[in-house]
């Protein structure tokens, strides 16, 4: 098995960045979900109630973004001050951001047709993932909840054999916005996989990732008169565990080391759980 893409996704809920490398430090891939939008108040928004995220590209400089909508004005956004600052809250957690400056905030509301703000996860904000999973003092950025995200393009397959037997289409891997894919043609190896290593570094697999709404939708133009990977991942991957429940799709990955890795690293997996996922059966 080998390293077949890598993806990094600089604004939170924009469009991803295909790179043929990257380093790993404590928080997951250098550049993943270091900035987010968020309303006056505070709260993060994504494609799920916000679906022009996905038309958001994103262009990093030496020391500035550049965000490009089609239609739009290119908007260059400087490094924010470190002292404007404000808590901003990623589902249970709050966050103390530094914020875009005014300029960057009224273009981008301007674009988007409502009061949003820019910020940033910079060397003094401060989150950590859920003990409970990831064990303790393991930080994040804006992920949803950790680190790294792991697909498979045997489980893809897998899925979109399922869709095409119900005559529902086909989705790509973009829809589930990993960071590391990993080219294989086993379907579903990753449940059983506790811990891989890759270019040295261990990732643990801790958790795998319930699906919502932004699956459904088209990663270039937010539509979701697309094809629809819920049903299958409603066949297929139903979780019977109550702690996650919902369709999944894809691992959590904690990093425990720094290092770095690129497409067509090796991967070996080093320790398994036999026992894999529990799913409901149709």
């Amino acid at each position: 098995m080998q390293v077949s893409d890598l993806f990094i996704y600089p604004l939170k809920s924009a469009r991803g960045i295909a790179i043929p490398s990257a380093t790993i430090d404590a928080f997951g891939l250098i550049g993943d979900r270091r900035a987010m939008l968020v309303e006056p108040s505070g709260h993060f928004i994504t494609q799920r109630e916000m679906q022009d995220l996905a038309r958001i590209d994103i262009q990093p400089g030496p020391s500035y973004l550049r965000l490009k909508m089609e239609g739009k004005a290119d908007i260059i956004v400087p490094p924010p001050h470190p002292d404007h600052r404000m808590d901003v809250v990623v589902w249970k957690s709050t966050v103390n951001a530094s914020v875009a400056d005014e300029e960057t905030n009224n273009a981008l509301s301007a674009s988007l047709g409502r009061d949003v703000k820019m910020v940033f996860f910079d060397r003094l904000a401060k989150r950590v993932a859920n003990p409970e999973w990831a064990g303790s003092d393991t930080p994040v950025t804006f992920t949803d909840g950790y680190q790294i995200l792991i697909t498979t393009t045997g489980s893809l397959k897998a899925l979109n054999a399922d869709l095409a037997a119900h005559g529902e289409g086909s989705v790509g891997m973009e829809r589930f916005r990993p960071n590391i894919v990993i080219d294989c043609d086993e379907e579903w190896p990753e449940d059983r996989w506790a811990a891989i290593e890759i270019g040295g570094i261990r990732l643990d697999l801790v958790k795998p990732c319930a699906r919502c709404i932004m699956t459904t939708q088209d990663q270039k133009t937010g539509s979701r008169e697309v094809p629809n990977p819920m049903p299958a991942m409603g066949r297929v991957r139903m979780s019977a565990d109550r702690r996650v429940p919902g369709p999944l799709f894809g691992w959590n990955a904690v990093p425990r080391g720094e290092g770095s890795v690129k497409i067509g690293d090796t991967v070996t997996v080093i320790e398994e759980r036999p026992e894999g996922w529990a799913f409901k059966r149709r």
